[in-house]
């Protein structure tokens, strides 16, 4: 049998990744942050399924070799050399057709003066398939979708918002009345290209200005659960200290995972001039020390904020195509 580190790609989504001789295809995708959809580790429930196109491989179970064209299951399947497989599951970034989903409301509870955190669960889970870091819609009668990042890895069953609301802030207020009062809400998701399909292979700086720290909450968590090692930076920003609202989560990463820092920005209390504390963050991600030639970015904030932190950063030396946000979709200029 053939020895040492083979390569999987997987098509369409052009993904590939490094499969270890004592691991399962399964094993060796999560390793590199490769979510395939899975609910058993014996070949059983069939979700992992894919189609052999090129190389050799072996089936664990019954210890045969198994020919390209014929389909597998990658919880059971170890590479005997370089392979290609097909499997409509996996998809690249941004590349997730958004479905429709029903949702019950497990639970709606204020975290700070001005954000909820929202718990919904879905009945057709195993249908979802979203990257960390995309986003969803809200879809109340007769109103126009309101979106909001998923907070919540693409291993979590259930989905996690963070929601600011007040009730001068009439959308956002009217989806948090209607999940207190109703026990589901329609939900359209996965939206989103600024997302992880895979582990980088750079080091990774989050910038993020207030419940944009949602989106990187579910990139934090998927990257911790992938055992990524690469240096992690997380620096947000705020205009008051209490609209950091979870700030003990952010400290405990830094402490419990050694890859991480934690750069809180917070404006200065006498000046609420936004703008103001977006060139303070500007300035604090500048004198990070990063190496802006290797360094992959994920901003999440107002247009404003991400346009004015692109610019520096591109400045400085940052490949455009390193730079990633939600804003550069949504809002391009």
């Amino acid at each position: 049998m053939a020895t040492g580190v083979k390569q999987a790609l997987l098509q369409p989504a052009g993904l590939s990744f490094d499969c270890h001789s004592a691991d399962d295809l399964l094993t060796a995708a999560a390793r590199a942050g490769i979510a395939v959809p899975a609910s058993c580790r014996n070949g059983v429930c069939e979700i992992c399924e894919a189609r052999l196109l090129s190389g050799s491989a072996l089936n664990t179970r019954n210890q045969q070799t198994i020919m390209v064209g014929e389909s597998l299951m990658m919880c059971r399947t170890k590479a005997l050399t370089d392979l290609e497989l097909e499997i409509d599951a996996v998809m690249a970034a941004g590349q997730n057709p958004p479905k429709t989903f029903q949702a019950k409301v497990a639970d709606v509870r204020a975290i700070s003066h001005d954000v909820y955190r929202v718990e919904l669960q879905l009945n057709r889970r195993r249908e979802l398939s979203f990257h960390a870091g995309q986003y969803l819609s809200v879809n109340l009668p007769d109103t126009d979708p309101c979106y909001f990042s998923i907070a919540s890895s693409p291993l979590a069953q259930a989905v996690e918002l963070h929601i600011q609301a007040t009730p001068e802030w009439v959308s956002a207020q009217k989806v948090i009345d209607a999940l207190i009062q109703g026990p589901e809400v329609t939900v359209e998701m996965p939206h989103g290209k600024a997302c992880l399909a895979a582990a980088p292979e750079k080091p990774l700086l989050f910038v993020a200005a207030g419940t944009g720290f949602a989106q990187v909450k579910s990139m934090v968590d998927y990257l911790r659960e992938t055992r990524f090692d690469q240096p992690v930076a997380l620096y947000w920003g705020v205009r008051r200290p209490e609209d950091m609202y979870l700030r003990e989560l952010a400290e405990t990463w830094q402490r419990e995972w050694e890859p991480f820092t934690f750069v809180p920005v917070v404006g200065d209390d006498e000046d609420n001039d936004w703008s103001g504390h977006h060139d303070q963050l500007v300035d604090a991600v500048l004198r990070s020390g990063f190496d802006w030639r290797n360094v992959q970015v994920m901003a999440s904030g107002s247009p404003v904020m991400v346009y004015t932190l692109m610019d520096a950063l591109v400045g400085a030396g940052l490949p455009e195509g390193d730079f990633h946000s939600d804003v550069l979709e949504y809002a391009p200029r």
